[in-house]
């Protein structure tokens, strides 16, 4: 079996881990938040990370209510003088998979000259590069992906950004929410893994995924997980904005996948029979279980609650295996796509 495979079936293992990890460094973190105190919160990262950037700026402004910015990090690290007002007595949040990415760390170096900034680093590595420019590190190496494209790394540093947020926000809710997500994660895996198998082998070849809120930052991953390892074009945008533009290029060849939610359903039903009419294979994820919408391939839930940002710990495996079998049906090797390395170094 592949590193993919392995990597996106042990993550809930490894968030456990997270998790727990997380716990144990909440009053370190909460010290460090009310000794420096930031202004404002800027993640940095590069391909993945910059998508998990995205995710964590909005969690930020809504549940720390700190204004916050995600940066991809070759922009940082190119128009960082472009940015001095937003990065004066900022917080750093750099985020990577090896601690090693040279955009990131330069980026950093280039800040650290123009601002006064702290920085608090996240990588699943140990003893990273990362580690010695952060004035605080978390390392999560049991999170650490050995394939060129990220799996399990991506979902535990989405999960790593969230519960720093609800520690130092002290919103127990979403702490409990993660936690109920991770436990019930293996189960998820086994109960719909074989039905998206299927949908792999289904005859699209590029894809859409649809989301908002906290998760979208993490879903538009999701779409390039499915670029990377699968080598099909994938595309994201938030659920109903799909009808402003992009709606043109959904076809028979497509697969889309949307999060749905409980609000407004009315809208939703009505965006994804229009999918259907158009001839896309639509696969939908829920919460919790709801009617048969006619034409959709597949109705997804994870027969719990789990809030807005939790529900991106599931949501992720969906584009994750289905990139997986899709990979395998093509004939191509998902741990090493043609042209990309693990991480890039200048």
């Amino acid at each position: 079996m592949s590193l993919t495979y392995n990597e996106i079936k042990d993550e809930y293992r490894a968030l456990a881990k997270t998790l727990e990890h997380i716990s144990l460094h909440k009053d370190g973190l909460r010290d460090f938040y009310n000794t420096n105190t930031p202004k404002s919160l800027a993640y940095i990262g590069s391909g993945s990370s910059y998508c998990l950037g995205r995710s964590a700026e909005l969690s930020a402004k809504i549940r720390l209510g700190t204004p916050s910015t995600s940066f991809a990090a070759g922009d940082l690290m190119l128009h960082h003088t472009d940015y001095r007002r937003i990065l004066e007595n900022a917080w750093l949040v750099p985020l990577s998979r090896s601690g090693s990415t040279s955009e990131v760390l330069k980026a950093v170096d280039k800040v650290r000259n123009l601002a006064d900034v702290q920085v608090l680093g996240v990588a699943c590595a140990s003893g990273s590069k990362m580690a010695e420019c952060s004035d605080f590190m978390l390392e999560l190496p049991w999170a650490f992906d050995e394939s060129v494209c990220q799996t399990r790394s991506v979902v535990n540093l989405y999960a790593a950004n969230l519960l720093v947020i609800a520690y130092l926000s002290d919103d127990q809710e979403l702490i409990k929410q993660c936690a109920r997500a991770i436990g019930s994660g293996d189960a998820f895996m086994d109960k719909w893994e074989n039905q998206l198998a299927d949908i792999a082998s289904e005859d699209w070849s590029n894809a859409v995924v649809l989301a908002d809120g906290e998760m979208c930052g993490l879903a538009e991953e999701g779409s390039l997980a499915i670029s990377e390892i699968a080598r099909a074009p994938g595309r994201f945008y938030h659920l109903l904005d799909v009808r402003h533009g992009p709606m043109v290029l959904i076809d028979d060849k497509t697969l889309v996948l949307a999060c749905i939610t409980e609000e407004g359903m009315e809208y939703q039903e009505a965006l994804i029979t229009d999918l259907v009419e158009k001839g896309a294979t639509v696969v939908t994820y829920s919460e919790m279980p709801h009617e048969p919408i006619p034409g959709v391939r597949l109705q997804v839930d994870s027969g719990e609650k789990l809030g807005p940002a939790a529900r991106g710990m599931h949501f992720i495996f969906l584009p994750q295996i289905l990139a997986y079998y899709k990979a395998r049906e093509k004939g191509v090797d998902p741990d090493r796509p043609e042209g990309l390395s693990a991480w890039i170094k200048l």
